[in-house]
């Protein structure tokens, strides 16, 4: 076994590559037993557009000729791209980046527990190398992989600004959260890091804070006026129209929706690793490895900043999913120190090995959970919006103008101009977003001739004599998961 451990710590990378690619290669072969191949996820037909568009044409457009920012994530998109400019098949080339970046994510979080807990302490090696395996196998995370979106990016980013070494790399610190904002809004969380990172007595220095500072500005002060050019906002679309459009969930109080969505991240493998956690952090503190808390700090920032501004807990959870790997590092690492095996005393050997095994059963079930979870939503997003997409691409005129509020596979497949009643590539709608009688008045306004939503989103508009049904998708699998199927109205102009 010892040499075994010795023969795979020698190429870490290959590893995490290996069993990366092992974890995504199941989750598709569980979906291909359900659908054809797709994604879980509308949004991330989304970014498949835009990529398309970016790739095949060079504009940053959601609708062709119609510059925007309806995309929170360039970097993705710019990577998602190009797939398309070399004419790889979208979804292999999505499937490949997702694998990849899972193998990163693992590999990062095992530089993260060799920094955080030195390889002379004992087990250190060991730990860094499961804390990687465990990465590709934890279920969020192989979701991840396959999910289309940026989620993993964003991960990579934040783990790199932990991973560089402060003053040396503080340069490249700056330009790993800088590069975190290109992938989402939320890298504006890692500014705090750096910050704090800056001020620790023993990497104090303000060349490092000059070089951070350079290396985030040179990615954030164009990410910036790059908005602005297309938008008129220093944001993308999707930061204001998301919070305005869940605005009703921030009347709870605030520590309850922060009880929401904290315990996401939880709902698996880090469940039984939270005591582990607390030792990790502990041990970090007495060792004056201050960065390890910083890190906690980051995370529970993020969890803060959701539970202010968007409290969902929708597609399990995938806001949050980023925050999953910093505290998979301090699980592990605080594992190793707690946990004794081979402990002479009975006790300690015996609840250790039953902790272990606990974990490891636990990681096992919910991979398995994690695949079915993969299977039953691109089956959903295939049969509803790729469905309906594909049957308004068939049965409308070419210059119908479609209202609807999930964009993607209709941006995608449909091929007909498009009233975005989510506020993502239609701004002007965010004021108004779930307000039916004003947006019924829009869609008169702008001309709209079709109407596609889940019923139930919009009850007094499908609902309405002016709406009439002409298509709805009779599937069966969103209906089985507690939802309504997606249908299609005629929308008749007010006399």
């Amino acid at each position: 076994m010892s040499a075994t451990l010795r023969r795979m710590s020698a190429h870490p990378a290959l590893v995490f590559l290996l069993a990366a690619s092992i974890s995504v290669l199941v989750y598709l072969g569980a979906s291909a037993t359900g659908s054809p191949m797709g994604l879980p996820l509308d949004d991330a037909w989304i970014h498949q557009t835009y990529a398309r568009n970016l790739g095949l044409r060079g504009e940053f457009a959601f609708i062709p000729g119609q510059l925007s920012a309806g995309s929170t994530s360039p970097l993705w998109t710019g990577l998602l791209a190009i797939g398309y400019l070399v004419r790889i098949n979208p979804l292999v080339w999505t499937y490949v980046i997702g694998g990849l970046l899972l193998a990163l994510n693992a590999w990062l979080v095992y530089r993260l527990i060799l920094r955080w807990w030195p390889s002379g302490s004992a087990g250190a090696s060991a730990a860094a190398l499961a804390g990687g395996l465990l990465v590709t196998v934890e279920w969020h995370l192989a979701w991840s992989a396959g999910s289309g979106m940026e989620t993993l990016l964003f991960s990579a980013c934040a783990l790199a600004t932990f991973v560089c070494d402060w003053p040396a790399q503080a340069g490249w610190a700056g330009l790993a959260a800088g590069l975190a904002i290109l992938t989402r809004p939320d890298g504006l969380s890692l500014i705090p890091v750096l910050a704090a990172r800056a001020c620790l007595p023993s990497q104090r220095s303000w060349r490092s804070v000059l070089y951070a500072s350079v290396g985030f500005g040179l990615l954030f002060i164009p990410y910036l006026a790059f908005n602005i050019a297309l938008s008129g906002s220093p944001w993308p679309n999707t930061f204001y129209a998301k919070q305005a459009e869940y605005a009703v969930l921030r009347d709870q109080a605030f520590w309850a929706r922060l009880a929401t969505v904290g315990v996401l991240p939880f709902v698996g493998v880090l469940a039984l690793l939270l005591p582990a956690i607390v030792a990790g952090l502990w041990q970090a503190a007495r060792g004056r490895r201050w960065e390890a808390p910083i890190a906690l700090g980051w995370v529970l920032a993020l969890m803060g900043a959701y539970a202010l501004r968007l409290p969902v807990t929708y597609q399990h959870g995938r806001y949050l999913m980023p925050v999953i790997p910093v505290l998979l590092a301090l699980g592990v690492g605080g594992l190793a120190a707690v946990a004794r095996p081979r402990s002479s005393q009975l006790g300690a050997r015996v609840l250790s090995r039953a902790w272990l095994a606990a974990l490891a059963l636990l990681v096992l079930l919910f991979w398995v959970r994690g695949a079915l979870a993969y299977r039953t939503d691109v089956e959903i997003i295939q049969t509803e919006m790729v469905a309906t997409a594909r049957w308004v691409a068939g049965n409308t005129p070419p210059n119908s103008l479609i209202a609807a509020h999930d964009i993607g596979a209709l941006g995608y497949f449909g091929g007909r101009p498009i009233l975005d009643m989510a506020g993502l590539v239609s701004p002007q709608v965010i004021p108004f977003i779930r307000d039916e009688g004003r947006l019924s008045a829009w869609l008169d306004q702008e001309g709209a001739g079709y109407l596609v939503t889940f019923p139930n989103w919009y009850p007094g508009l499908s609902a309405s004599q002016r709406a009439q049904r002409v298509f709805v998708t009779n599937a069966p699998y969103s209906p089985a998961e507690g939802g309504e199927n997606m249908a299609v109205y005629v929308w008749r102009p007010k006399p």
